[in-house]
This record gives structure tokens, sequence and C-alpha cells, in this order.
């Protein structure tokens, strides 16, 4: 698809912002949290931040379909046969948002034949913005300062430093780190795990456990083209337009 990728990404970058300051208003005030169908919580957050995506990508992009979370759980079925569309996830993390931690993210990725070729993702708490254009062509913005572009980092001798999931830890997960040297061990939330392989502060980020096409499209679009990959543990690319929008267990690289 010839698209003007430097001008979209611009146009994402600042609908994830744009959402992630309603996040913010919220997430200082009381709200309520519901229980979604698969058991997962859902705040007026995650469903407030979602309308401004949307109502921002059908403006610069309408011919272009979007996957997004709250919206599928609501039962929306979008035609994904074209090949290429808006992976949206209004608020990863509402776990760590519930909760107060801070570790939430917004995250916006264009998936094009089933990879995930640009994202952003922003986190409103700190006002740290990831967006990556293509390869080779991924910064980390903080507030309103100069980009700086990001890469991964070749491991250092001296171990691994391994992320994982503060909410979704198994043991499956813990017999796959133990299979390494490691130097230092992570906890985070959301998408922020794979912002650390891409910009170079972890290398090694293994998933055994549940997840959906729009918690990480936006994450694996950053990594790999910051020099990183993310691959099914028998080594294939982890795909997107999959029936029903699960993942298999995944194994995210700071470098192949």
């Amino acid at each position: 698809m010839d698209l003007d990728r430097p001008a979209l990404t611009a146009a994402i970058t600042e609908i994830a912002r744009e959402a992630g300051d309603k996040i913010l208003t919220i997430y200082q005030q009381d709200f309520d949290v519901k229980t979604k169908s698969d058991s997962s919580p859902v705040t007026e957050a995650d469903v407030a931040a979602e309308k401004i995506i949307l109502a921002g990508l059908a403006k610069i992009t309408p011919d272009i379909p979007v996957l997004a979370e709250e919206s599928n759980a609501a039962g929306d079925v979008v035609d994904l046969s074209g090949g290429v569309f808006w992976l949206v996830d209004p608020l990863d993390g509402t776990k760590e948002f519930v909760h107060k931690r801070g570790e939430f993210t917004v995250n916006i990725a264009l998936i094009e034949h089933g990879r995930p070729t640009m994202g952003v993702i922003h986190i409103p708490v700190t006002n740290i913005t990831y967006f990556a254009e293509g390869p080779n062509k991924v910064w980390r913005q903080d507030g309103d300062a100069t980009p700086q572009p990001i890469a991964t980092r070749t491991p250092p001798p001296e171990g691994l430093t391994v992320v994982a999931s503060r909410s979704h830890r198994t043991a499956e997960t813990d017999d796959y780190i133990a299979k390494f040297e490691v130097a230092e061990l992570i906890s985070a939330g959301s998408s922020l795990k794979l912002c650390l392989l891409a910009e170079g502060k972890a290398d090694l980020y293994p998933r055994f456990g549940r997840t959906m096409e729009w918690d990480i499209g936006a994450g694996q679009a950053i990594l790999e083209a910051a020099g990183g990959v993310v691959e099914t543990v028998d080594g294939t690319p982890l795909l997107y337009g999959k029936d029903g929008h699960d993942n298999p267990y995944f194994i995210a690289k700071g470098r192949p």
C-alpha cells in the first residue's frame, strides 16, 4: 500500500497522546471497573480512549479498517480480508490502571499482510512515547523533547536482562528463563516489556500465557524496527489477522 509513512506515524502518535490525556484524566478520579465475558477488567477509560482513537483513525485513513479491543468485545465484526488494518488496544494494562501502578499504555499498530509495520506506544503517566515508522526508523520521545532514535543491544557478557509480566507470570515462563544465564529479571506491566527490549535495556521477554493481537502488535512493530524479533516458540514469525485474534505463546528477543 502506498502510504505517507512519516506523516501517518506523526498522526497516530498524536492520536495516542490525545487518548492518553483522556485516560489520565479518568485515572486521577474515581472510576468503576466492570468485567468482560473473558473475565478481564474494563473501565470507562478503555472505552473513552478507544472512541478517540477510532475517530482519529477514521479521519486520517477512512479506507483502512480498525480492529480495536473494546469494539471487538462488544461484538463488532471487522472485515480484515484486505490484509491491511489498524490494530488498537486503547488501554493496555487495565489491571495496572485499576491498581494505580501507572504501567499502562495506549497501543496503535498498522498491520500489513500479517505483519506489524508501524506502531506507537504511549505511556500516559510518564508522557513517554515510542513510535516506529519502519525498519531502523524508531524513536523514544520524553514529553515534548526531541525524539531520540533507539535500537536493541547485543546481550552483555555477564548475562541477559529478562523481562516478565507483572500480572501474568507462569511456571512455564520461569522454566524457560532458567535455561539462560540471567543477570537481572525485571517485572513490568503491559507493552512496556517490548519497549525495554527495543531501547536496549533488556534482552529477552518470553510469554507463556494468553495474549491477544492488540496486546502485542504495536510493541512488535517497535521492537522489530529497533532490530529485535517476536517469534512463536517454534521460531516462526508472530502473525496477525488470525481467527479469534488469540496469540500463541511467543518469545521476544532484542537480537534475532
